[in-house]
C-alpha cells in the first residue's frame, strides 16, 4: 500500500500545543496523530488510528492465544447493575451519569465488571461451562477532575478489559497466571521498558493485584524496587514496624513551653536549646505529628480522622486515597477546627483525639507507633508540648494506617534491601477479584454434586490508547516521534528531495516495488523544500526513511534509521531488497 502525503489527512504543527505537559502529548498533536476535541477527549486522525489498530492487534493476538474470547458491550449502560454492586454511588463524581427521554438513569461505562458478570449468569449455569475468559476492547469514560498529559490521563480512552470465571481459587490462580503471561508478551511486543509491581486493589476489591508500569520520568505513578527483587506501587508498600518497646519503667510525661514552633524541626531546635538531655540530642523522628482530614464518601456523608505519624515524615496523599477509597480526602480548614473546640490547632496531642476522647475523631497511627514507644507531641494547649508520651500507656490509637511517605533507602518489607524510587505509567492492572461481583449479582453455577456454587472471578485491564502515548513517551526525541517497527503507521517513508522529475519517478517506482512486496509506504510527493520534508519525516517518526536526492545521479539513495540516526548510502538497485529485509527483521 502506498500513502501519499499530498492527500493524507494530516497537518503538522511547528509550535507546541498550549496544554501539552509531556513529550508524548506534544508530539502526537504536532505530528497530526490526534487532535483535541475537549479537555481529556481526543479525535484520532488517520496516522494515530493506524498506531492504535496495531496495538489492538497485538493485544487481541495474545488474548486469543490463551483462549480468551472477544465480546463487545455497549458504552451506554443501565444503572441497575451498578446499583447492585454499590458502584453507582461509590464512583462518585468520576461517573458520567445521564437520563434518557423517559427519565431513566443511565451511565457511560467506566469499566464493565457488572456487565460481564451478568452476561455469564444469563448464559451459563454449570461447572462444565468453566473455566471461561472473556475480553473486549472498548471505549471507557471517567469524568477525571483534572485530565492531563494528553492520552495518558483522559476522560475518554480505549481499554482492553478481560474477566476470568472459575469454580475455585485454584482455577482463578491458573487464569491469573495465564493473563499475567499474556501481558508480559504484549508489553514485550510493544517494545516497552516495564516493571511488574505489587499493587492495591482499591475500590475493585479482591485479593492479589499487580500493575504493569512503563518506566517513565513523566509517569504519574511512583513505585519502589529493591536489590533483592521486591517491587511495588508506592501505595502498596507496607512499613516494617519496629518491635514493641518495654517502657514499664518510663517516667511520667511532662509538659514544656514551646512558643514559636510551627513545625517539628523548629520544635526539636527549641528542645535542644532550652531542654537538652544527657543521653543525646532530641531528633525529629521522636516527635509525633497529628494531621486531620475529612473523609467525604460518595453518598455525601463525611467523617473526620486524624493520622498520627513521626515528625520527620509527611502523609502521602496517594497512599491515603488508596487506603480510604472510595472516600475523598479533604484537609482540615479553620471552619473544621471551629467545630471541635477541644482541639488546639498546631499543638494537638493524641489524648485529645480518638473515638473515646471528647473530640470523637478517630485516631489512626503509623505502624511505627508501636506499643511502648515514646513520643513528643502537642499538649493540646497553646505553646506547649508534652515529652515522653508512651503508646499503650498514655494513649492508644483507634487503629493503624500505613500512609506515610516512602523514602529512598527505606527497607524493603521482605528484607531484600533498601528501596529505590522511580516513576512509571500504569499500562496494565490484574486483579484476583474473588467472589465480590458474583455474589452481588448472583452468579452461581451447579458443581459436580449438583450444588450451587458462587463463581470466582479475575479482572485484567490494559490501557490500549494509553499504550500509544506510553510508546511515544519512551521513544520520542527532541525532533519528534520515533516509532518501533511493530507500531509505526508505515514501514518506510520515501522522501524525494529535489525538483528533478526523475527523482519523483524513481521514488514512485521504488514505492510501487515495495508495496508489491508487502511493505507499507508513505511517499512524500509534495512539492515542498527538502528541509520541510526532512523536518516532517523526523516529526512523523517512521522507523526507516529513504532519501532520493542528488546522489541518485550516482545510482545511490540514503537510508536513514529514525531511532539511531544512522545514515547509509545504498545502490538504488538494491534498495528494495535492503528495505524489505529491514521490515522483516532480517
Amino acid at each position: 500500500m502506498i500513502a501519499r502525503l499530498s492527500n493524507l489527512f494530516v497537518r503538522t504543527l511547528r509550535e507546541d500545543p498550549a496544554d501539552a505537559e509531556v513529550p508524548s502529548h506534544r508530539w502526537l498533536v504536532r505530528a497530526g496523530y490526534i487532535r483535541r476535541a475537549a479537555p481529556g477527549i481526543y479525535t484520532w486522525l488517520p496516522l494515530g488510528l493506524k498506531v492504535l489498530a496495531k496495538v489492538e492487534r497485538i493485544v487481541r493476538e495474545e488474548m486469543d492465544a490463551i483462549g480468551a474470547q472477544e465480546v463487545r458491550f455497549p458504552a451506554l449502560l443501565p444503572r441497575e447493575p451498578y446499583e447492585a454492586t454499590n458502584r453507582w454511588t461509590e464512583y462518585g463524581p468520576n461517573l458520567f451519569r445521564l437520563k434518557d427521554r423517559k427519565g431513566v438513569d443511565m451511565l457511560l461505562g467506566p469499566t464493565h465488571e457488572e456487565m460481564f458478570t451478568l452476561l455469564v449468569k444469563d448464559l451459563y449455569g454449570s461447572y462444565k461451562d468453566l473455566p471461561l475468559s472473556l475480553y473486549q476492547i472498548q471505549t471507557k469514560y471517567r469524568d477525571e477532575a483534572r485530565p492531563r498529559a494528553g492520552l495518558l490521563r483522559g476522560r475518554e480512552f480505549v481499554m482492553k478489559d478481560s474477566y476470568s470465571f472459575d469454580m475455585d481459587a485454584e482455577g482463578l490462580q491458573a487464569s491469573y497466571d495465564a493473563h499475567r503471561a499474556a501481558y508480559i508478551k504484549i508489553f514485550d511486543r510493544l517494545g516497552l521498558e516495564y516493571v511488574i509491581v505489587k499493587a492495591t486493589s482499591g475500590a475493585m476489591g479482591g485479593s492479589a493485584s499487580e500493575e504493569f508500569l512503563v518506566i517513565a520520568d513523566n509517569g504519574e505513578d511512583t513505585f519502589v524496587r529493591s536489590p533483592g527483587g521486591y517491587a511495588a506501587n508506592v501505595e502498596a508498600v507496607t512499613t516494617l514496624a519496629p518491635a514493641p518497646v518495654d517502657s514499664s519503667d518510663a517516667p511520667a510525661p511532662y509538659a514544656v513551653p514551646t512558643p514559636g514552633t510551627p513545625g517539628c524541626d523548629e520544635l526539636v531546635e527549641l528542645l535542644n536549646r532550652d531542654f537538652p538531655r544527657a543521653e543525646g540530642a532530641w531528633t525529629t523522628p521522636e516527635t509525633l505529628k497529628n494531621i486531620l482530614f475529612t473523609l467525604r464518601f460518595p453518598d455525601g456523608k463525611t467523617k473526620p480522622i486524624c493520622v498520627g505519624l513521626p515528625g520527620d515524615r509527611e502523609v502521602d496523599l496517594k497512599r491515603l486515597e488508596a487506603s480510604v477509597a472510595p472516600a475523598e480526602i479533604i484537609p482540615f480548614g479553620d471552619e473544621d477546627f471551629a467545630k471541635y473546640p477541644t482541639l488546639v490547632k498546631g499543638f494537638m496531642g493524641p489524648d485529645a483525639l480518638g473515638s473515646a476522647s471528647a473530640s470523637k475523631i478517630e485516631y489512626l497511627a503509623d505502624p511505627r507507633l508501636v506499643a511502648g514507644s515514646r513520643w513528643i507531641s502537642g499538649a493540646n494547649r497553646v505553646d506547649e508540648h508534652v515529652i515522653g508520651l508512651v503508646v499503650g500507656r498514655d494513649f492508644t490509637p483507634d487503629g493503624y494506617l500505613d500512609v506515610a511517605e516512602v523514602r529512598e533507602g527505606d527497607p524493603a518489607p521482605d528484607g531484600s534491601g533498601p528501596l529505590t524510587l522511580a516513576r512509571g505509567i500504569e499500562m496494565g492492572h490484574i486483579f484476583q477479584l474473588g467472589k465480590k461481583y458474583a455474589e452481588a449479582l448472583g452468579l452461581k453455577v451447579l458443581d459436580a454434586n449438583g450444588k450451587l456454587v458462587t463463581v470466582t472471578m479475575g479482572s485484567y485491564g490494559v490501557g490500549v490508547s494509553r499504550a500509544v502515548a506510553a510508546v511515544a513517551e519512551n521513544t520520542c526525541d527532541d525532533k519528534g516521534l520515533a516509532w518501533p517497527r511493530a507500531l509505526a503507521p508505515y514501514d518506510v517513508h520515501l522522501i524525494p528531495a529535489g525538483k528533478d522529475e526523475s527523482i519523483y519517478a524513481a521514488a514512485e517506482a521504488l514505492a510501487s516495488e515495495l508495496s508489491a512486496r508487502g511493505v507499507e509506504v508513505l511517499l512524500d510527493d509534495r512539492k515542498a523544500s527538502p528541509g520541510v520534508k526532512f523536518t516532517d519525516a523526523e516529526l512523523l517518526g517512521m522507523p526507516t526513511s529513504v532519501v532520493l536526492g542528488r546522489s541518485l545521479a550516482d545510482g545511490l539513495v540514503e537510508v536513514r534509521d529514525r531511532a539511531s540516526g544512522e545514515r547509509t548510502d545504498v545502490p538504488l538497485a538494491e534498495a528494495a531488497d535492503r528495505i524489505v529485509a529491514l521490515v522483516q527483521g532480517r
